[in-house]
């Protein structure tokens, strides 16, 4: 078995503010026996202003919250899944990466994903999101080693495009990370049912450290996410759900539930090319 931390965050537009509350929930879940502690998408800052993005986010050699959560993972003896932080790059454009990092004990990183799928959706007449606006998409799918097991990681806005979740189960991933800051309102309508799809079909854990709250920013924007940081199982059972509080759980793996869930429904061998007829 592998227990498992899964941090739920209210993280504002302030890096620094945000870092101490961060460190409060790993260490905390690090005390009751977690080997892996997984904290959200934009972990180190949710912030709807590019402009002021610039003036906080880092490029990764200089981000604190990386640092600070690299050395919690050396002093801890943990791994550490950070869901995303945004970070400064080199683009030309001058967009940020929305970046995924897996962290070993000793502090070493392991893994990094660039969110490849951008949200860019008008969820209503008044809540409209331009991810792709500030961030550039990644271009690479990543499945990553660790002593309890293989992890396929993606974030957020990724759980709408189950092709990618099965690449990364056929590749060997045997638990899948979905960190995320989903929308109160598509959360309510879909988080849970999404969750649970992408574990059914892949036979994977699915792993999802949320945001939730109204968030904090200097121009109030009334942005609100929906919480509910859940795993569930290789058969699509919710094993724990963090609910709309910020703060941490453990949960507990089994592995072997997910080669008994493939053994009972063998999909990921069942692919067949076919045509499409219009």
């Amino acid at each position: 078995m592998t227990r498992v931390g899964l941090v739920t965050l209210n993280s504002s537009d302030d890096p620094l503010a945000n870092l101490p509350v961060t460190l409060d929930y790993v260490n905390a879940a690090a005390d009751a026996g977690a080997e892996i502690v997984m904290t959200p998408e934009v972990t180190n800052c949710v912030s709807s202003s590019r402009a002021h993005q610039e003036e906080v986010l880092c490029h990764e050699a200089d981000d604190p919250t990386l640092k600070a959560l690299r050395e919690a993972a050396r002093l801890r003896g943990v791994w550490i899944l950070i869901g995303s932080v945004g970070l400064k790059t080199d683009d030309p454009d001058g967009r940020f990466a929305n970046r995924s990092f897996l962290i070993d004990p000793q502090g070493e990183i392991k893994a990094r994903y660039d969110k490849i799928h951008m949200f860019d959706v008008d969820v209503s007449e008044t809540e409209r999101y331009r991810e792709s606006d500030g961030y550039r998409p990644g271009k690479k799918a990543v499945v990553a080693a660790t002593p309890f097991g293989k992890i396929g990681m993606t974030i957020c806005y990724d759980l709408r495009f189950p092709h990618l979740h099965r690449t990364l189960a056929k590749a060997g991933a045997e638990i899948i990370t979905q960190p995320a800051a989903f929308t109160a309102v598509t959360g309510e309508a879909h988080w849970h049912s999404l969750l649970r799809a992408r574990a059914i079909e892949t036979g994977c854990f699915v792993l999802a450290p949320a945001q939730t709250g109204h968030h904090r920013e200097k121009v109030d924007t009334d942005r609100r996410t929906y919480g509910h940081s859940l795993a569930v199982s290789p058969w699509g059972e919710v094993l724990y759900d963090g609910g709309v509080e910020p703060g941490w759980g453990l949960v507990e793996l089994d592995l072997g539930e997910v080669e008994k869930a493939r053994k009972r429904i063998p999909a990921l061998l069942h692919d067949r090319d076919f045509e499409v007829l219009s």
